[in-house]
């Protein structure tokens, strides 16, 4: 993604994210700016900048607000309870508008992507979500096509992955994207991130 300037990446949070739709992707794409030649910097913030306290108490201090946060070449938007009150919010819905003009990637963890449909962002888009959240998904933009199997979805300018979990593979994904497959892999390695599940 060569734009001339430094590779930024922004995750969003607010209260009621969830916590690992947050913490998953910041582990995979900060352990990767710690061994990037591409030096990407990763940042969090709030939309007032103050701290907030995600769905099961974890408090979080962002870097920034959405107003102080600056350009971006990929916004993180995460899921988890307060995404309901967030589509409904017309001033918050036109920021994310106008923030994607100007950010050239796009991803949603869980719930997030019924931000994104809310603001008109995946109209006739494959897209996918946490899978509880579809028939809403539905309510918001019955044109979004809706992903129930993928762990996530690439539609070239934006990404979105289902539950929780899956934001750590869609985070790898983006590694890959931004830099290469074999950098995704080594910070794979790094985590230890090899999901076996036995139930």
């Amino acid at each position: 993604m060569p734009t001339g300037r430094q590779l930024r990446v922004g995750i969003l949070v607010f209260d009621d994210c969830e916590e690992l739709d947050v913490v998953g992707p910041y582990e995979v794409l900060a352990a990767w700016a710690r061994r990037s030649a591409l030096r990407p910097e990763v940042v969090t913030f709030s939309p007032d900048g103050g701290g907030i306290r995600c769905a099961k108490g974890l408090r979080l201090v962002p870097d920034h607000s959405s107003a102080s946060v600056g350009p971006l070449h990929v916004l993180v938007y995460p899921g988890g309870s307060g995404t309901r009150a967030l589509a409904r919010d017309r001033a918050h819905l036109d920021w994310l508008r106008r923030v994607r003009a100007t950010t050239p990637l796009l991803a949603s963890v869980c719930t997030g992507a019924l931000v994104l449909a809310a603001a008109g962002l995946l109209s006739g888009r494959p897209a996918t979500t946490h899978w509880r959240a579809f028939d809403e998904l539905a309510a918001l933009d019955p044109t979004v096509l809706r992903d129930t199997e993928s762990r996530f979805v690439d539609d070239g300018d934006v990404v979105t992955s289902a539950g929780v979990s899956a934001g750590i593979d869609m985070a790898l994904h983006l590694v890959a994207r931004l830099d290469s497959p074999e950098e995704a892999s080594l910070v794979r390695l790094d985590l230890q991130y090899d999901p076996a599940p036995t139930v």
